[in-house]
This record gives structure tokens, C-alpha cells and sequence, in this order.
């Protein structure tokens, strides 16, 4: 049910409403069921990565001749909506999908798809993207990880944090320095496949607010020795540049998760307040609760509208980086105020771990941290003015 009641947007085509169908029938079948026991674990199981891209639910936008399902931005959008709806917050396919695979087709050699993509899509391997390291945050031209000529290869040094996918990931892009004088020039993009890098090592799968079935870690690198071939890109210092262009879709990306939460928390309470009661009638029949929910529906409206404008822009090829961020920053400042708001028309029982609003609630936090602070999302549009 679309609690927004809005018509399908023009870049929503027929074999997407039916992707839509398929999609959310086998999030059903396959993750709902076990969120709650990936959540009590603490993480969630490898084989669903399998399971996903048995259904043809992974890398969606890379070409089938790399083993991909040929399609567009707006697959990969259809499907990180109905992952969000579903309550699956946890999982790393966007990324994996939407943001490492891109790098792979975009900046690879023929050799270096041909390896990667075709598992990538199978879920043979699950993908990452190392950027983050203690004490840089989003500052990507900060990084210490070094990656130094040795004969015909690199070897790398340097440690990671905060990486999705860290406890699952068969490949993983690394930034790393190699050249530590040239600032952003020095900066090149790695993949080290993980089965065979001696001196790779996962850390912790860390603590966190929310997300809490999320492998989020630390990773290390100690001498690791790669081969020339793990270079992406025709040549060293081309890593910034590259990072930079891929960055709006990584954005935009976070969009569709924040909207589709804020869609989601709204049905979840509107269900809520029509069933439950208080001095004899329903909440939804208090005047507050009718202003509440109005005023989140129209915000979660407004969201939406300004998202399908920007996934239309982006399918076309013109989804600038200033507009990206505003999608970014906007749309989970937005979604923090409506899941509070929501959250409180549960009264106690939205403060109990039971309720799926209260995990909503803590999962909702890191989406204006992740994929650039909405801190540096304001700074990069008063660039524009």
C-alpha cells in the first residue's frame, strides 16, 4: 500500500511496477521473517546475499554481459525502496549494488569487470568500499593508508572504520595515498580481494546505536601485497576524481532509504493509532493525532516528490552533486522529525524494542552521518550561491 497516495511517477515503467512485485514478494518471504533474528544476533546470515542475487535483486544496473540484469539507476531505486519498506535497514545491497559496483563498471578494466561483476551479482562475492579511517571522517583527502610501488604491484598499508559490509566482504575498495605529498592527486582506489591478501584482517563488527544486524568494521591492512591489476583506473592519483563522480548516486541512494522509512513509519502508526484506544475511542481520532499525521504525510509527500525529481534527473544524466546533496541532507533531516513524531503517537510502547518504530527510531540516526555529514552536504550547497 502506498500510504502517500501518489501517482506512479513518469520514470516508474511497466517492468518496473512489476520488479516492484517481485521484489516485494520475495522480501517477504526471504527477510521479514528473520529480521527480528538477525537483529538478536547481531548480524545477519552471508547466505542471504546468495538468496538475492538467485532473484536477480543484485547489481540491476550492470549490464548482462558483466552478469547483471541489464537495466538502470531506477531498478537499483525500485529494489533499495522495497529493502526499506520491508524493514531490512540492515542490509548492505544498496551499497554493494548501487555504489561499489558502479566503481567497478565505470573505472575498471575489461579484465577487472569480467571478474568481479558476474559474482558481485550472484552474491558469490559481497562488496565494500573502504574510505573512512580513524580520525578523517569526511575529510576522504585526509586519508593515511598508504599504497606503495614494490616491484610490479603495491603493497598496502593502512587501517579502515565504520565499513559496511566489513565482516561479509569478498572485495573491497580501498582509498589509499600513493603519492602522500600531491594531496587529493594522490589519491588512488584499490580492490584487494580478501580470500587471498595475506596481512588483510577484519576487526570488530562494531557496537552501534542501530542497524545493529549491519557488519559494520574495522579493517586493517598490514603489508599487504597487491598485483598492479588491483589499481582502478588507467593510472595512480585518479582516485579523488573518481570518488567525487560516483558520490551524487551515493547520495541520492540515501535518499530513497530515508523517504521509504519515513513511508514506512507513517503506515506503521497510522495501523497503530486507528487500533488503539484511549478514553473511549481511538487515538486517531484526537485532533492532535489527525495534525501530527497530517503534517508528517505532507512532509513525507514533499520528500518523495523532490526524490522521484531527482531519481528522474539522475536516470537522464544530470543529477548534479549540489542537488544531491540537498536530497541527502534534506530528506534525513526530514525523516528524523517525522519517525520522532510518529514514534510519540505510540506513547510507551513506542520507547519497547518490540515495536518496529522504536528501532526505526535508532536507525534512523546514522543517515545524516553516512555518505557525507549533512554538515558538509550544507557546506557543498553554499558553494553554489
Amino acid at each position: 500500500m502506498d500510504v502517500l497516495n501518489l501517482p506512479r511517477p513518469s520514470w516508474m515503467t511497466e517492468d518496473l511496477v512489476l520488479l516492484e512485485d517481485q521484489a516485494r514478494r520475495f522480501m517477504a518471504a526471504e527477510y521479514a521473517p528473520n529480521i527480528e533474528r538477525w537483529n538478536e544476533a547481531g548480524i545477519y546470515d552471508r547466505a542471504i546475499w546468495n538468496k538475492t542475487g538467485e532473484a536477480g535483486l543484485l547489481c540491476a544496473a550492470i549490464p548482462e554481459q558483466y552478469g547483471g540484469a541489464g537495466g538502470t539507476f531506477a531498478h537499483e531505486a525500485v529494489i533499495n525502496r522495497e529493502i526499506a519498506l520491508c524493514g531490512f535497514d540492515s542490509f548492505g545491497a544498496p551499497l554493494h549494488s548501487g555504489i561499489v559496483a558502479p566503481y567497478i563498471l565505470h573505472y575498471g578494466t575489461e579484465d577487472q569487470k569480467k571478474r568481479w561483476l558476474p559474482k558481485m551479482a550472484t552474491g558469490e562475492m559481497v562488496g565494500a568500499i573502504a574510505m573512512t579511517e580513524p580520525g578523517t571522517g569526511s575529510d576522504l583527502q585526509g586519508v593515511r593508508t598508504t599504497a606503495k610501488k614494490s616491484g610490479n604491484g603495491y603493497v598496502l598499508n593502512g587501517s579502515k572504520i565504520f565499513i559496511t559490509n566489513g565482516q561479509h566482504a569478498d572485495l573491497i575498495i580501498v582509498v589509499a595515498k600513493t603519492d602522500p605529498s600531491a594531496g587529493a592527486k594522490g589519491v588512488s582506489l584499490f580492490v584487494v580481494e580478501t580470500a587471498d591478501a595475506p596481512g588483510f584482517r577484519r576487526g570488530r563488527k562494531l557496537k552501534k546505536l542501530g542497524l545493529d544486524s549491519s557488519d559494520t568494521s574495522e579493517l586493517f591492512f598490514e603489508e599487504v601485497k597487491l598485483p598492479a591489476e588491483s589499481l582502478l583506473g588507467p593510472q595512480e592519483g585518479q582516485g579523488f576524481v573518481q570518488l567525487m563522480q560516483q558520490l551524487p548516486q551515493e547520495r541520492l541512494t540515501v535518499g530513497i532509504h530515508a523517504v521509504s522509512m519515513m513511508e514506512r513509519a507513517l503506515r506503521l502508526t497510522i495501523d497503530y493509532v486507528k487500533e488503539r484506544q484511549a478514553f473511549g475511542k481511538a487515538i486517531l481520532d484526537f485532533q492532535n493525532t489527525q495534525f501530527t499525521l497530517a503534517e508528517c504525510k505532507t512532509e513525507a509527500t514533499a520528500a518523495r516528490v523532490f526524490l522521484d525529481h531527482c531519481i528522474e534527473r539522475h536516470i537522464r544524466g544530470e543529477l548534479d552533486s549540489v542537488t544531491a546533496s540537498m536530497i541527502k541532507y534534506w530528506t534525513t533531516d526530514v525523516q528524523a522529525k517525522v519517525i520522532d513524531r510518529c514514534l510519540q503517537l505510540f506513547g510507551g510502547y513506542g520507547y519497547m524494542d518490540e515495536y518496529p518504530i522504536s528501532r526505526m527510531y535508532r536507525d534512523a540516526r546514522v543517515l545524516r552521518i553516512y555518505a557525507g555529514t549533512n554538515e558538509i552536504m550544507k557546506l557543498l550547497i553554499a558553494r553554489s550561491l
